[in-house]
């Protein structure tokens, strides 16, 4: 694999969360709307399950909340991840400025 090929496998699929954080900071998402809305928005598709592991581990995090409704559980961002948002910003913004 080419070194461009590998970073955009690791600032993609490698990433994932901060697509997933992303999404949430426009609007709450059941999980498996993420693979479809990542894909038509990035440019890039996960695994159908994969964000639910992602999911799982911000919830324990504290960067999403989940709820409950009707038959779906929707996730949304927390503070906590607005402010995680803010750092990965910062960091390729250097990256991005470093180039």
């Amino acid at each position: 694999m080419d070194p461009l090929s590998r970073l955009k496998k690791h600032n993609t699929k490698g990433n994932l969360w901060i697509y997933i954080l992303i999404l949430l900071k426009e609007k709450p998402y059941h999980g498996w709307d993420f693979p479809s809305v990542i894909e038509k928005r990035f440019g890039f598709r996960p695994g159908k399950i994969t964000p639910y592991r992602v999911l799982y581990a911000l919830e324990l995090e504290g960067l999403v909340i989940s709820k409950q409704m009707e038959r779906r559980r929707m996730y949304k961002i927390t503070k906590k991840g607005l402010k995680e948002l803010e750092k990965v910003k910062d960091f390729y913004n250097n990256i991005i400025s470093a180039l």
